[in-house]
């Protein structure tokens, strides 16, 4: 069985997002690899991969002109908007 992630597809300031949920931090292996399995999946969009470390606070790796957006966004807020799921493999 394939492991899926929660996926949430956004439009920020008119950039469409493809938000992915993670258990722990990215690598850059990772990244590519979920780049790949969005696509895979159907999904458009920039790919930011978001995860709340041991306080709660949320993590994540995107493109610097996105930081802002995660830098203020909630982990619970941006988990709020969970509409999809991609499968990992």
């Amino acid at each position: 069985m394939k492991p899926t992630l929660d996926v949430a597809q956004l439009d920020i300031d008119d950039v469409k997002m493809v938000v992915v949920f993670l258990d722990r931090p990215a690598t850059p292996a990772g990244y590519t690899a979920l780049e790949r399995a969005a696509r895979k999946a159907g999904l458009e969009g920039e790919i930011a991969a978001v995860w709340a470390d041991e306080h709660g606070r949320t993590r994540f790796v995107a493109r610097p002109e996105r930081h802002a957006f995660f830098q203020t966004a909630g982990y619970d807020q941006l988990r709020a908007q969970i509409n999809a799921k991609i499968e990992l493999g």
